[in-house]
């Protein structure tokens, strides 16, 4: 599976995402500035609520700017199989019921899931908790993490 091209489906998403959030941002900004939406009284608050809306949605569209910086900068390297699990590493993971996954180890993550062929590959960051415990993990290493009260358990499968 090409990293590249993975990499350019990301930015791909990342643009539209960035663009429904300017749009958002926008829709908020009018509807907290027109002039219908003027408080008459204390309970009156749909400017207002606008208002934090298009600043929410303003700071969204920041951090998908910087996210795709991160990721136009990300260059995957191949698997060095002396290193283990880094940054750019294509992974499959099997759970106990042997179902498999395949996850995509990127500078920003964004929970995305991308579908590659008839394959779909899940993005995540190495600050996500399943990319913390990925790191440095090699084929056929157990790779766990706590969810609330609940442990999951992976096995390296493969790692490109």
């Amino acid at each position: 599976m090409d990293k590249f091209l993975l990499q350019q489906q990301v930015l791909q998403r990342l643009t539209e995402d960035l663009l429904q959030a300017e749009q958002a941002a926008r829709e908020a900004h009018e509807t907290a500035t027109h002039e219908e939406n003027i408080a008459e009284n204390k309970y009156d608050t749909l400017g207002l609520e606008a208002a934090y809306l298009a600043t929410g949605q303003a700071r969204r569209a920041e951090a998908i700017r910087q996210a795709m910086v991160n990721w136009r900068h990300f260059r995957p390297r191949p698997y060095d199989a002396s290193k283990g699990i880094e940054l750019g590493a294509l992974v499959c993971l099997v759970d106990a019921d042997d179902k498999q996954q395949q996850l995509f180890l990127g500078p920003d993550g964004g929970s995305m899931k991308l579908v590659r062929g008839a394959q779909l590959v899940q993005v995540i960051s190495s600050e996500a908790p399943l990319g913390r415990a990925m790191l440095g993990k090699y084929e056929g290493d157990e790779v766990s993490i706590q969810v609330a009260s609940i442990r999951q358990q992976f096995e390296v499968l493969r790692v490109h």
